[in-house]
């Protein structure tokens, strides 16, 4: 890996880690939205797709900036590790597409 991508990535993990508490806890801007238009209750318990890190906090984690920082490194490497993975798969496809 180069040296480029992981100081990005520990750039990346400690803003995950250390920062994500300090976060609003308002609601975003679709949540506002939906409060302000008084529609929020429609969705109640009708998710889609169950979430593994429901409101940016780790499940089980009792400390909430605890929780809300275990979020933040594990979504942080989700994140690299798909877009890791992607950018190698279609360096693989043009390096063959070149041949």
């Amino acid at each position: 890996m180069k040296k480029e991508i992981l100081i990005g990535l520990l750039i990346a993990l400690a803003i995950g880690v250390f920062l994500s508490p300090f976060a609003s806890k308002s609601p975003d801007g679709l949540d506002k939205t939906a409060e302000d238009l008084k529609f929020s209750s429609v969705s109640e318990g009708k998710e889609i797709v169950h979430s593994l890190i429901p409101d940016y906090a780790m499940p089980g984690v009792k400390n909430e900036s605890l929780a809300t920082s275990a979020a933040g490194l594990v979504g942080t490497l989700a994140v690299f590790g798909l877009a890791y993975g992607a950018g190698k798969v279609m360096q693989r496809k043009k390096q063959k597409q070149s041949l």
